[in-house]
């Protein structure tokens, strides 16, 4: 396959509408979208393609008048925790017992690495806020949730376990 003067002048156009490579292999015929790709780099041409808007910021979706702001899942609301939650309390391993977060602060070669130290949920190692990093759902961070409804379902199944 070789380049033709109508095809790169098409390659040109195409490129600078911001279609994608593939779209532009398509509507040259014959050439591959790698093609497209190494023609453009060696013409030099914008490394800028125009993408869609990514919906993985918050979402606004009307409902009965109200505004209601959507987030993913993995985002947690700063208010679980009370106001008057247990501070930390430094601990290193031979402090620790059964009683304590194990969640490490820092890295164990470097000085200053200690242990949560607050006090843990029963039949958790972990305190309330490391509970919540902890446990996460499997394979449902993508799902979007109401941002302003209670305690996620999965996090209040455990601690009413705990």
């Amino acid at each position: 396959m070789s380049w033709t003067d109508e095809k790169v002048a098409k390659l040109k156009e195409l490129w600078g509408k911001g279609n994608t490579a593939s779209q532009i292999a398509e509507i040259l015929g014959g050439v591959t979208r790698n093609a497209v790709i190494g023609k453009a780099h060696r013409l030099n041409l914008s490394g800028k393609i125009i993408a869609k808007k990514g919906s993985h910021k918050q979402k606004i979706v009307k409902s009965k008048n109200l505004n209601i702001r959507k987030a993913r899942k993995g985002r947690f609301k700063s208010l679980i925790i009370e106001r008057n939650f247990e501070p930390e309390n430094p601990k290193q391993l031979e402090e620790l017992d059964d009683n304590t977060c194990k969640w490490p602060i820092g890295h164990p070669n470097e000085d200053g690495f200690y242990f949560c130290g607050r006090t843990s949920l029963k039949d958790f190692s972990y305190c309330k806020l490391h509970l919540l990093y902890a446990f996460q759902p499997k394979n449902k961070k993508e799902d979007v949730v109401d941002k302003d409804s209670e305690v996620p379902k999965f996090i209040q199944k455990k601690i009413k376990s705990a």
